[in-house]
C-alpha cells in the first residue's frame, strides 16, 4: 500500500467509492432536513405587520423584515420620547440601539406593540418591567460586538501609553514634537479588567498575546482564560494595575463605581478605560484625578448623556464638564463606537432580526431579557390543520385551568408554559380547529381576567 506524500491527503477518510465521510454526513443532514419543512405561520390578526426601525440599524436586518412582506419604516436617527409617543401607535414592533428610550409613557402610547428589539448589548434604555407587564418581550444581542469592543481596548492601551493622540494632534497643527518621556511599551504591564464576561474574557486573551499580565475582578467566581488571575476585590485590582478597563452593565450597584475613592486607590500614573456604560464613572472625579496627575490618561467611549444624532454638539449643555474634559491632555474621547464595526453591526442585525422574526412568526421568546423563555418545535408544512396559541398572562393561580378548558374541544398536539416574575407565557399547538372556531377560541382565552395578550398563528 502506498502512502501519499501530500499532507492534505490525510485530512479526511475516503471511501472506495471516492465519497468522503464528510460528504456522507452532509447528504444525510440534507435528506433529514427535507423530510419536514416548517410551516410559515401568519397571525390571524395584524396581518399587515408594521415595524419601526431607528438609529441606522443594519440594512440587512431591514431587508430580512421586508422579505417577509412586513412594512418597515427605517430611520437613521433616534427619536425623542415625544416623537415616539406621536408615531408608535401604529407599529407592531420597534428596533432601536442605545439612544432611543422606551419609557412607560411610550409603551402606553403603543397599543399594537408586540415586541422590542435592542440592536446592541445593553437594554437599560428600555423600561423592561413595564414592557413585560404590557406583554412585550425585549430582545438584544449580548455577545455579537464583543470582539469589536475588545479590539478597541487594545488600540487604546497602545495609544494611551504612547501618547499617540497628543503627538498626532500636534503634528496636524504643524508642531513637530518627538519625545519618549512618559511613553511606554505595554509589554510587561498589568491590565485590570473589571467584569470578566464575554468582552472581558476575549480582551484577556488578546492582552496576554501582547505580553500583558492580566488581573480581573467579577462579582462571581469565573474560570480564567490563559494565565489571567481573579482578585478578591476591586480595591486590590485598582492598586495592582497599570491599566484599568471597565466592562460592566449599568445597574444601581455599578453607577459611579469608579469615583474619587477608587481613583485614589489606583497606581499613580496609571490609565482608566471605560467602554461600558456612561454612568459607571464619576466624570468630575476623573477630571480631578487627571488634573492632579494621579492618572496619566484615560479613554472614554460612553457618557452619562450622549447626543441623539451625528453632528449634534458634545458640549456643556449636554454634560456640564464636557469642555473641561475635552481640553485635558492624553484623554481619548470617542462617540460610543465600541461596537461600531461592519462585522459587529451585521451580526447584531442578523441575531436580533431573527429573534424578532421568530417571535412575530412562531411565538418563540428564547433569548428575551425580560420574559419567560418559551419555545415549541415548528409546525410542519404537512400539519396544515394546526394553529399555534400564544398567550401572555399574569402569573396567578387558575390560569392554566381556564386555558385548558378553552382548548378541551380540540386536540392539543404540544404545549409549554413558563413564568418570570409577574408574567407567564403559554404556547400550545392545537389541531382540528375550524375556521369558524378561531375567533371564538381567541375571544374565550383573551376574556380571562389574567389575559395580557393572546395571539393565534396559523
Amino acid at each position: 500500500m502506498s502512502i501519499s506524500s501530500n499532507p492534505q491527503a490525510v485530512a479526511a477518510s475516503v471511501s472506495p467509492s471516492g465519497i468522503s465521510i464528510h460528504d456522507r454526513f452532509r447528504t444525510h443532514r440534507e435528506s433529514v432536513s427535507n423530510l419536514r419543512q416548517p410551516k410559515v405561520l401568519h397571525p390571524l390578526e395584524n396581518e399587515g405587520l408594521r415595524l419601526l426601525i431607528l438609529e441606522n440599524i443594519s440594512l440587512d436586518a431591514v431587508a430580512a423584515f421586508r422579505a417577509k412582506g412586513w412594512h418597515v419604516d427605517h430611520f437613521a436617527k433616534s427619536m425623542s420620547e415625544d416623537e415616539l409617543v406621536e408615531k408608535i401607535g401604529t407599529y407592531h414592533a420597534i428596533g432601536i440601539r442605545s439612544k432611543t428610550k422606551i419609557t412607560q409613557r411610550v409603551l402606553k402610547a403603543a397599543p399594537k406593540l408586540l415586541v422590542i428589539g435592542c440592536f446592541c448589548i445593553g437594554t437599560n434604555q428600555v423600561d423592561l418591567t413595564a414592557a413585560a407587564l404590557t406583554g412585550i418581550p425585549v430582545f438584544n444581542s449580548p455577545f455579537s460586538n464583543s470582539r469589536s469592543v475588545a479590539e478597541l481596548v487594545m488600540a487604546e492601551l497602545v495609544a494611551l501609553s504612547r501618547q499617540l493622540f497628543e503627538r498626532s494632534y500636534e503634528l496636524r497643527t504643524g508642531i513637530w514634537n518627538k519625545q519618549s518621556k512618559g511613553c511606554w511599551e505595554i509589554r510587561g504591564k498589568t491590565l485590570g479588567i473589571v467584569g470578566y464576561g464575554h468582552i472581558g474574557a476575549q480582551l484577556s486573551v488578546l492582552a496576554e498575546s501582547f505580553g500583558l499580565r492580566v488581573l480581573f475582578h467579577d462579582i462571581i467566581n469565573i474560570m480564567p482564560l490563559g494565565t489571567a488571575r481573579q482578585v478578591d476585590s476591586l480595591a486590590t485590582l485598582l492598586a495592582e494595575s497599570d491599566f484599568v478597563t471597565l466592562h460592566v452593565p449599568e445597574s444601581p450597584e455599578t453607577i459611579n463605581m469608579i469615583s474619587k475613592d477608587q481613583l485614589a486607590q489606583m497606581k499613580k500614573g496609571s490609565y482608566l478605560i471605560n467602554n461600558a456604560r456612561g454612568k459607571v464613572v464619576d466624570i468630575p472625579a476623573l477630571i480631578e484625578a487627571l488634573q492632579a496627575k494621579q492618572l496619566a490618561g484615560a479613554a472614554i467611549d460612553v457618557f452619562p448623556s450622549e447626543p441623539g444624532s451625528n453632528g449634534a454638539p458634545f458640549d456643556d449643555q449636554l454634560n456640564s464638564w464636557a469642555s473641561v474634559l475635552r481640553a485635558l491632555p492624553n484623554v481619548i474621547l470617542t462617540p460610543h463606537i465600541g461596537g461600531s464595526t461592519e462585522e459587529a453591526q451585521k451580526m447584531i442585525g442578523d441575531e436580533v432580526a431573527l429573534a424578532l422574526s421568530h417571535y412575530l412568526g412562531y411565538g418563540s421568546t428564547m433569548g428575551a431579557v425580560n420574559f419567560p423563555e418559551v419555545d415549541l418545535r415548528p409546525i410542519s408544512a404537512e400539519q396544515a390543520g394546526q394553529i399555534r396559541v400564544c398567550h401572555v398572562h399574569k402569573n396567578q393561580p387558575g390560569v392554566l385551568k381556564q386555558v385548558n378548558e378553552a382548548l378541551s374541544p380540540y386536540n392539543v398536539e404540544k404545549q409549554y408554559s413558563d413564568s418570570k416574575g409577574e408574567i407567564a407565557y403559554l404556547m400550545a399547538d392545537i389541531a382540528d380547529v375550524g375556521s369558524r372556531d378561531l375567533h371564538l377560541l381567541r375571544d374565550r382565552i383573551s376574556s380571562t381576567d389574567a389575559n395580557i395578550i393572546t395571539r393565534l398563528l396559523a
